[in-house]
């Protein structure tokens, strides 16, 4: 069954980019006419975690699978056989694998087989065989089993060769006083084309008579081929190079061969986590040969975590939407130039209310609930999947007073054989997969390297024996290409507010909250005594607001009134000391809009003028704290109560009365608009 596409169109649909690069509409409806010839590029997906790299693949591959040869590989999880020798390596396990995936019937076309790979590798498995140790050779040739299977279904299931090839090596042996990985290769090869390869596919040993120094002759290219890959370096990689051209040989072969013509459309390979080392050493090999003149016509679709890799420098870039309907991707003189790199766009807020629609089809929960998960994900489709599943699953109770910050308190079944799991920390290990969130979750709470290291140096000096934990956390976020900001040293706000569920609500330390207060206190001390705004911001974080609002009426009448809009917007941006499961309305709420009785010592000794501006400003904190906040929901009348105290302040200031009545004109619409508060209010770009 079709998943929901959610903007992804732009590839699957019939006319999309697959279908254009493949000559096949899905599920191999119709032929479609190429768009780039007989010269197709390598497409790199490329986009972060959660922008839905894996599942666009896996959508790909349920679509075509069975209609044209097709294999997925995870590049940064090839699994090695639980015995193997020296002949196996990263590169010959996945074209192993991606063989084996290619090779089953497909539509109107019989089975792909892969001589010419089957070949390479059984000369590269030789290495490291004995006399004195013939099940080490025994194993390593049953590994084989399943590709030379896809020569002979028969006799490469069967496995009589094995006994065959083994008797072979012990003559071998007997008769060389120093066996060489070249000897070996060489008597293997001669066995299994006996004994497995019928007479069509034995020519195919000829095709190895182009690699180094082999003259012509295909068993000294195959014999020369092992001596390289043993000997690891440089020269393993030139043979693994040429075992990846053994495998894009075979798949020519398979379309230009005696029954060219019964088949349609292009071969797909898919490569997750391609910028990972496996990804390189296969596409390279493609490339290159294609940069040469070769045509392969296999269409290569990778998905790179790293948007600006060093493979990517050369490509032609564009971002997913304008794919739809065409793809330039003009070669040039590098070898990169074969490369087209689609950024993966995130799901607008028409999509993520689609996705919403999808798992509450009813509408019972807030109609602002998918434009907040918006804001919080940035339309990442992993946060916005999982939280309007959530959504959909949450108590009938609790729907109608969901918030993003509600969703990620919850439970969510993912799969009917397994129990529900939190919201918050499987969100956070998808897009986290670290070992230990917990130095993450804590240095989330700062705002750049300088705090995060001193607060690393006062909380966390036990995490890392041989460096700065801060700097290596730093540096896994970049390697994972999380965007760096200049306000929070974490500063995807999804990501931010996973680690600040996590550092809030892990320990279980209902209602003290000690990692939390810690964290907030360290950081509060370090901005002290004077009351500067990470100081207070770090107050609000620990629930109080009185210093906060006694600074901001103190330094209103100063003439910097935008430095004090500034102010006011980065202290308000503190993260809620909320509650779990918390019902009823945001306690920031009934201060915002003045429903809130005060009875506070800071009024002590005040006039009256200065009371009520004391409480405008509180009343104006605590709703730019409320309406800013990406885990709650927006509040029109508490919009209008913004507007409402900015005005009333504009008309108390003698010389900054201007950018107070803008503030109060634009700061509404910035957040009907989901845009950050903009400063100078009313600046387009929202900063």
């Amino acid at each position: 069954m079709d998943r929901e596409l959610y903007g992804r169109e732009a590839v699957l649909h019939d006319g999309g980019l697959v279908a254009r690069l493949s000559g096949l509409t899905r599920h191999g409806a119709a032929r479609v006419a190429y768009e780039h010839g007989d010269d197709p590029p390598v497409t790199v997906f490329t986009g972060g975690r959660g922008m839905g790299k894996t599942a666009l693949l896996k959508e790909v591959r349920n679509r075509y699978k069975g209609y044209t040869p097709l294999a997925l590989l995870d590049c940064a999880h090839i699994e090695p056989p639980a015995e193997h020798g020296p002949g196996w390596s990263e590169v010959t396990g996945a074209l192993t694998e991606l063989a084996v995936q290619l090779s089953p019937k497909v539509l109107a076309a019989k089975p792909v087989q892969f001589p010419r790979l089957s070949l390479g590798l059984v000369a590269v498995a030789s290495l490291g065989w004995s006399q004195e140790d013939d099940e080490r050779a025994r194993t390593d040739l049953q590994q084989l089993g399943p590709l030379l299977a896809t020569v002979d279904a028969t006799k490469g299931a069967a496995g009589n060769w094995v006994s065959k090839v083994l008797s072979k090596l012990a003559a071998t042996f007997a008769e060389s006083a120093a066996p060489l990985a070249g000897l070996l290769a060489e008597a293997t090869v001669e066995t299994v084309l006996e004994e497995v390869f019928g007479r069509f596919q034995r020519s195919s040993e000829n095709w190895y008579g182009t690699y180094r120094n082999a003259g012509g002759r295909g068993k000294t290219g195959l014999r020369q081929l092992a001596i390289d890959f043993e000997q690891g370096g440089r020269r393993r990689g030139e043979a693994e190079d040429f075992l990846v051209g053994a495998l894009t040989e075979d798949l020519i072969h398979a379309y230009t061969g005696l029954r060219r013509g019964t088949r349609i459309g292009r071969p797909i390979l898919l490569l997750d986590n391609a910028h990972e080392r496996l990804g390189r050493q296969l596409v390279e090999p493609i490339l290159r040969a294609r940069a040469g003149g070769r045509r392969d016509r296999v269409v290569v679709l990778a998905a790179s975590r790293v948007r600006e890799h060093e493979g990517l420098r050369h490509a032609t870039r564009t971002r997913l939407p304008e794919t739809a309907h065409r793809a330039p991707c003009p070669r040039g003189t590098s070898v990169g130039s074969g490369i087209l790199a689609v950024e993966l766009t995130p799901l607008s807020p028409a999509q993520t209310r689609s996705a919403f629609d999808h798992h509450d089809p009813a509408g019972h929960t807030p109609a602002e609930l998918a434009r907040a998960v918006h804001r919080l994900t940035g339309g990442r489709p992993l946060g916005v999947a999982l939280l309007g599943r959530a959504a959909g699953e949450a108590p009938a109770d609790l729907r109608a007073g969901l918030t993003p910050g509600g969703l990620l308190d919850l439970t969510v079944e993912l799969r009917e054989d397994a129990p529900p799991v939190p919201v918050a920390p499987t969100l956070l290990a998808e897009l986290l997969p670290v070992r230990r969130p917990g130095p993450y979750a804590v240095l989330a709470a700062t705002h750049d390297e300088e705090s995060a290291r001193l607060l690393a140096h006062a909380r966390l000096q036990g995490e890392s024996l041989d460096g700065d934990v801060a700097l290596r956390v730093r540096d896994q976020l970049r390697s994972e290409d999380w965007p760096e900001g200049p306000r929070h040293f974490v500063a995807d706000p999804l990501l931010r507010s996973l680690l600040l569920h996590r550092l809030r609500f892990e320990d279980d330390d209902h209602p003290r909250y000690a990692a939390w207060r810690a964290v907030h206190e360290t950081l509060h001390r370090h901005y002290g005594p004077a009351p500067g705004p990470y100081r207070l911001h770090h107050d609000l974080a620990l629930g109080r607001t009185e210093e906060a609002v006694t600074h901001l009426r103190v330094t209103f009448p100063e003439q910097d009134v935008l430095g004090w809009l500034g102010r006011l917007r980065f202290v308000a941006a503190a993260p809620y000391p909320r509650e779990r499961n918390r019902p009823g309305p945001d306690p920031r709420r009934a201060i915002a809009l003045g429903q809130e009785p005060v009875g506070d010592p800071a009024f002590s000794g005040l006039d009256a003028d200065t009371t009520e501006l004391h409480l405008s400003v509180r009343r104006l904190l605590h709703a730019v704290w409320l309406l800013t906040d990406p885990l709650a929901l927006p509040d029109d009348d508490v919009a209008d109560r913004l507007a409402h105290e900015l005005r009333r302040l504009s008309g108390r200031h003698l010389t900054g009365s201007g950018s107070l009545w803008d503030a109060a004109t634009h700061w509404p619409r910035d957040i009907r608009a989901w845009r950050e508060l903009s400063l100078p209010p009313g600046r387009e770009d929202g900063v």
